[in-house]
Order: C-alpha cells, then structure tokens, then sequence
C-alpha cells in the first residue's frame, strides 16, 4: 500500500512526458520497495520475538529428537518431527474430547494401551482429521514406516498430526522424510522441533526448568523442558494444541498419568481462545528416568513429589500463557478469575462464561469498559447467585459493586485499564470460598482474516 500511494503522488509531481522524472520515480518506487521490505522484516521479528526464549534450553537425558521437510503442505520448511525415548522411558498421554477424534489421535489412544512408545511422530501442516479409514490407514502406514526403520514394534510409534483438517494425508511423503529426521537425532533439538510443530503460530513456544534436591545424602538434579504449539481452535479439554513435556524424573507409569492430567487441568484445559475444541489437540508427559541416582517416586508422598510437581507446573501454565498470548490475532492477554464460589466448579463455569463471551472480548479489543457486558456473560453462566453479592475488578478497579456500579468508578479509570496489554478481571461471587482462573484474549480483525485465509 505505501508504495502504491507512493507511486501515485510520483505521478501527480512528475509529468508522464518527462523521461528524466520516470526514471526518478522508478528508483524511488525500488527504495520505497526495499523499505517497505524491511519494515516487514521488522515486523515479523518483532512479532517472532513475542516471548523471550529461556535462558538454558536443557536437553533431556533420553530424549533425541530428529527434523525434516517432508512437503506435506509446503516447500522449504520443516514440517516432520521425531521424538525418539529411551527403551525404560514413562509416556502419559492425554488428548482431545471431541468425537471426532482425528485418525492420529485414534491410534495415538490404542497404542499407548499396548506397548511402552518408543517414538513419536509429528507432521504439521495436515490434520489427517475427517478422513475416515483411509486417514487411519495413513497415519498407520507411516507410523509402521518407522518402526521398520527403528526396529520397534508399530504399537510403539505415536502418531501426532496438526493442520488442516479433512484433507487427505500424504503418507508418502512423510516416509520419504523419515530417514533425514533419524539421520539427524539431537538431544538439543528442542527449539528446532518447537517451529517446526507451528501452523498458525507467530512464535516458538518453549519452557524449561531444573532444580536441585537430595535424597539420602546424595545431590540429584532434575529437569524439564516443554515445547507446545497452538493458537486458535483453543478452548478446554485442549485444543489445536500439541505440547510435548519430559523430564528425566523416575516417575511410576500410573503417578505419573495422574500428575498429567492434574497440569493439563491447571494450564491446557483453562485456557481459550475462540471456544472451539479441535479434533487433534494431544499432551505428552514423558519421564526418562534417567537424572543420575534418580530414586523411582511411585506416590505422592515420596519427598520428591511436590517439588517435581511444582516444577512441571510452571512449564504447563508457562506454555499454556503462551498459547493464548499467540491467540490468533490477538492483542490483549486476559485473565479471569472468579473466587468465593460455593464450588470450584460454579467459579469455572463463570470465568469460562466471561472469557468465550464475544460481546466481551470485543469490548476488550476496542479497549472500550463496557462493564455490562461481564455482568451479562456472570449472568448466562447458570450458577445461582445473588446480584447483591457480586463485585467485579478490573486489575484494581472496582467497576461493579454489590451488583451496580462501584462507587467512585468513573469511564476514565476503566478505560485506562483496557488499554494495558495485560489485564486481570476478577469477579467476587459472594457465595463460599472456592475459585478458579481461565486465561483468554481479546477478539480482533485480524482473527476472522486468519481464519479466513486459514488454507490459502
């Protein structure tokens, strides 16, 4: 656009029969060009930039992972992702609600049933969703490709797909690539498998941490890295989402499921975007076993435990922020917290109520306090409430209370707090002592755009 309102004052300036002035303005046009070039290069930095990555990516003893392109949708991008785990490696799986489950995510439930996973396999770019056997067949024959390869049982590759959804997998030419990405088998591949998981996303989204305990005079080091991938089609019961978290934590195959499904309902499951549930979204915790003198922790009693947890936590809610800070066009990171609710229940019901609430998260867009329009999302929740009871903040602005307005709230204070990029929307119930938090973002042009441009 700047260089065609560029090129059109060129003309108004120069007369067309002035040869000397032409050539003017075809170098100017370039310069222009070149500008409006870099200034998208900076754009797209800027925008890759969106979240610093950590200090120290650790690799996981155990854990190789291996890159290719395999073309599954585009030239000249890695699109195919190896995980490959230890022989003694833990694997806890959860994956989306949706009856209709994706081919991949279908297989990726029965084989974690049959055989402890020697590998996973990602492709990016086709959902392999909506297929039906054929799509089944597909994600079957390449996951039989490279257990060939490896040498393991089929049982024992899980398949993982994101993209575009009721388009026919090409499996050949992810068997083609499967070689390339087992020639290239790296511990420290973190952040390389972290873009190449990415459709929608502006930025890598990676979370690592490590701590230092001891356990019957001996120093043991633990660690954990996580990478994840999604921004739109988020809601509960994940999304469009794939994350992939291991830890080289000896942790028992039963403790450890539960501990997966205690942080995905504390990240993955409260966070959304659009209130859509996608058909692929899949979490892997792995746990190697393999930090030095690591004692095997079998229960939550073990002095180990909560520690881990806490740290598994950080890098679940970390990357799960990230999602909807990435949120598809996306301006704004909201968080909704509703306490003094009879059940923790009633107060997820309210935050969720809030935060899929167009009428909100527009008003939010525009940076416009139209407090009415929480109040009304509070209202639809079906919780029972008293009006008289219920107070609403934005970030320390009291906007509502006892059911009206707050006193001394004025337009200018609201306003304020909606221009910040970050805001936090805390709704007291009045009702008991329970609370629950979801993380969502505001709604703007540039999501029905994305959307809209989704396959071109």
């Amino acid at each position: 656009m700047l260089v065609a309102l560029s090129q059109k004052a060129m003309v108004k300036i120069f007369p067309k029969n002035n040869h000397k002035m032409a050539c003017l303005q075809v170098v100017f046009s370039i310069v222009l060009m070149d500008f409006h070039k870099l200034l998208n290069w900076l754009i797209k930095k800027m925008m890759t930039q969106k979240y610093p990555l950590p200090d120290i990516i650790y690799p996981i003893q155990g854990i190789k992972i291996g890159i290719a392109q395999a073309k599954v949708r585009y030239e000249n991008r890695d699109d195919l992702t190896i995980f490959e785990l230890n022989t003694n490696a833990n694997t806890a799986l959860v994956t989306t609600q949706s009856t209709f489950a994706a081919a991949p995510v279908q297989l990726a439930k029965d084989y974690i049933t049959k055989n402890n996973p020697r590998y996973l396999l990602i492709n990016t770019g086709n959902a392999n969703a909506a297929t039906g056997i054929d799509g089944i067949e597909r994600a079957k024959n390449t996951c039989q490709s490279l257990a060939n390869l490896t040498k393991v049982s089929v049982e024992q590759v899980l398949p993982f797909s994101t993209g575009v959804i009721g388009e026919t997998l090409p499996d050949n030419n992810i068997i083609k690539a499967l070689p390339d990405a087992l020639n290239n088998l790296n511990e420290n591949h973190w952040e390389k498998a972290s873009s190449a998981i990415m459709t929608t996303d502006t930025t890598k989204k990676i979370a690592s941490q490590a701590i230092k305990l001891e356990y019957h005079g001996q120093k043991i080091h633990y660690h954990a890295t996580g990478i994840a991938k999604g921004a739109g089609m988020i809601r509960p019961n994940m999304a469009t989402m794939l994350a992939f978290v291991a830890t080289d934590a000896h942790i028992e195959q039963a403790l450890l499921q539960a501990m997966l499904k205690k942080l995905t309902d504390k990240s993955f499951n409260r966070i959304t975007i659009d209130g859509d549930t996608s058909t692929n979204d899949c979490c892997i915790l792995i746990a190697t076993g393999k930090s030095d003198n690591a004692p095997l922790i079998s229960d939550e009693q073990h002095p180990h435990y909560l520690p881990l947890y806490q740290m598994l936590e950080q890098i679940f809610v970390n990357l799960a922020q990230m999602i909807v800070k990435d949120g598809e066009g996306a301006t704004k990171f909201i968080t909704v917290t509703v306490k003094g609710g009879k059940t923790s229940e009633d107060c997820a019901k309210v935050a969720y109520s809030v935060a899929h609430s167009p009428l909100v998260k527009t008003a939010f867009f525009a940076s416009d306090p139209n407090w009415g329009r929480i109040l009304a999302a509070i209202g639809k929740a079906g919780v029972t409430l008293s009006q008289d009871k219920v107070n609403v903040y934005l970030d320390e602005v009291m906007i509502c209370q006892r059911g009206g307005l707050a006193d001394g709230y004025t337009e200018d204070k609201g306003q304020a707090i909606m221009k910040r990029p970050q805001i936090t929307i805390t709704i007291d119930l009045g009702q008991g002592k329970a609370s629950d938090t979801v993380y969502t973002c505001d709604l703007s042009y540039d999501y029905v755009k994305i959307n809209a441009d989704y396959r071109s």
